[in-house]
């Protein structure tokens, strides 16, 4: 598991003819730190890592907090129609993205959002996947416990901000991984959606280090790895929740 990623910083610290060297070595014969320098300074990838920050931070924001409203309303309410409207959500899951991809285009297009934040973003804030999760875990939280807070007077607004959101943190933390990783290794959507270089993203940018005839696998490499650390970093920050041992009741 962990030799790709040893073998991505081993490349970036190669020089051009030691990559193509035959048999391949594992170590640099002289490590070349200056590849990283310099793979960074071959485009704007300030500009590319702002715009992926802002985008994966307002994608993980929205996401977890539609995706845990419509997880409570599906796990802890009674509506017409709830069953129905829950397998029909799910059913989305099973499309492609590739199959939305021109409707979904062709609305930006008319909404004027192309080389825009709205159309980076907007289109992935509903996540079919996370209310599933949310719903899933939410079946977990006592219904007696909500039962309780709306005899003390709760609004239903109050027992989700203070009662749920603090209860279902692990699924929230695990859903934070996700989206984030999934948006900040985005590749299709901003491609197509962006033609303008200050609107590129990061995942966008290192394409440019592939030609059409030549590839300069130090300096991909490099900046690869460099677009590594935020994911590397969020996964430290949020890997308690994957741990299995979680009291997963609200009563304690």
């Amino acid at each position: 598991m962990i030799f790709p990623f040893f073998w991505m910083f081993s490349t970036a610290l190669k020089s051009e003819a030691e990559i193509y060297k035959w048999p391949p070595s594992l170590f640099p014969n002289n490590p070349l730190w200056e590849n990283f320098k310099e793979a960074w300074g071959m485009a704007p990838f300030n500009r590319y890592i702002l715009n992926t920050f802002i985008i994966t931070i307002f994608s993980v924001f929205f996401v977890c907090l539609f995706s845990s409203m419509a997880g409570f309303a599906f796990g802890k309410y009674t509506f017409a129609g709830r069953e129905v409207l829950f397998w029909t959500m799910l059913l989305f899951m099973m499309l492609p993205s590739q199959v939305t991809l021109i409707p979904v285009y062709l609305i930006l297009r008319d909404l004027r959002w192309l080389n825009t934040y709205q159309g980076l973003i907007v289109p992935g804030l509903a996540s079919p996947f996370g209310v599933f999760l949310v719903r899933q875990y939410m079946q977990t939280i006592p219904n007696e416990l909500i039962d309780a807070a709306r005899i003390d007077g709760c609004s239903e607004w109050k027992i989700f901000s203070t009662i749920v959101l603090p209860l279902i943190k692990p699924v929230l933390g695990t859903l934070t991984i996700f989206t984030f990783t999934g948006s900040w290794n985005s590749f299709l959507w901003p491609l197509i959606i962006t033609d303008r270089q200050e609107m590129y993203t990061i995942q966008v940018g290192i394409s440019f280090f592939r030609g059409q005839y030549h590839v300069t696998y130090n300096y991909l490499m490099a900046a690869s790895f460099i677009s590594l650390i935020p994911v590397i970093i969020i996964f430290l920050l949020f890997q308690k929740y994957f741990v299995s041992g979680l009291v997963l009741s609200g009563m304690k």
